[in-house]
């Protein structure tokens, strides 16, 4: 049986001719049905391109990216994603946010169906309270439960998670690291993780890999496995010898691939033309008295003969 998504040897560019960039190289990942794996990198290494490869919503220039064997074609409801924005209609409620996506996959389904769909997804976001309100009445972190419930409301087979939490403050995120744990540990739904957080990371997932940055495009590194019990207490984490250890090994393996991908560029400077004023000399009160700077340009070396 094959791997639920496989990325093999998928390469993405960007612009035409010498204007070309390439953004990510050689990527290779294989995902099993189940699996909780968060990708790591720079802040415009390519990580929203490389989630946008599995969700459909680009293709790669060369290479492949497969589900359950078969080309991505685009996009579909088997691959829910939650952007780094909360993509929310302002005009409608919570319950109507998550209905929209409810009713356009589920349309046989009845109203009552739908109805209580929408509210169990609610619930499980712990938002039953604020079922009722626009999104301008929540909080940034309410905003991107309602995002969360909607995308889970669907059943996606894989949840492709793209920075969901940095907008967010310390504390309201840590919060929904939680809740997005607890949640993939009762429904084992398959998730990609993407972050640029070694803790957020390391708390989370049960595979961590590095997207390490390069001089021509961003690939995947040597993935980091994260043996670690469930359910994780982060008190108790942030002080263990081993979770220490991996965030080393990590962030080692990121600092290691940004010192290599930086170009080193070797000038030769040459000193200022100018020569330093002769402060021995008297100085002439009135600006425009005062002698021009020397060049050493302008000089010029003479011999004199002197008879004694």
């Amino acid at each position: 049986m094959p791997p639920i998504l496989q990325l093999t040897s998928a390469s993405k560019s960007f612009g035409r001719g010498y204007a070309q960039t390439t953004v990510l190289r050689d990527l290779n990942l294989t995902v099993e049905e189940g699996d909780f794996v968060s990708i790591i990198g720079y802040s415009g290494t390519g990580k929203s391109t490389l989630i946008n490869l599995v969700a459909g919503l680009l293709k790669p220039d060369t290479g492949t990216a497969k589900m359950d064997g078969a080309d991505i074609k685009g996009p579909g409801p088997e691959r829910g994603i939650v952007f780094q924005n909360y993509s929310l209609l302002p005009w409608l409620t919570v319950t109507e946010n998550v209905r929209l996506a409810v009713d356009q996959i589920f349309p046989k389904m009845s109203e009552k169906e739908r109805a209580d769909r929408a509210a169990e997804y609610i619930d499980m976001v712990k938002l039953t309270p604020a079922s009722g309100k626009l999104p301008r009445e929540l909080s940034g972190g309410m905003r991107q439960r309602v995002s969360v419930a909607r995308t889970l409301a669907v059943n996606p087979r894989i949840l492709l998670l793209d920075e969901p939490l940095s907008a967010l403050d310390a504390l309201t995120r840590a919060t929904l690291q939680d809740e997005i744990a607890d949640i993939w540990q009762k429904n084992r739904t398959t998730v990609i993780w993407i972050t640029n957080d070694p803790d957020e990371a390391l708390l989370v997932a049960d595979r961590v890999i590095p997207l390490l940055p390069g001089r021509d495009g961003a690939t995947l590194g040597e993935e980091i496995t994260v043996d670690l019990a469930r359910p994780r207490d982060r008190k108790q984490l942030l002080g263990m010898l081993e979770f220490k250890d991996l965030k080393l090994r990590l962030v080692n393996t990121l600092l290691g691939a940004k010192k290599d991908s930086t170009p080193v560029v070797t000038k030769k400077l040459s000193p200022p033309d100018i020569l330093p004023e002769d402060l021995a000399k008297p100085r002439s009160s009135s600006f425009f008295d005062r002698p021009a700077p020397r060049r050493r340009s302008q000089l010029h070396r003479e011999e004199l003969q002197i008879e004694v």
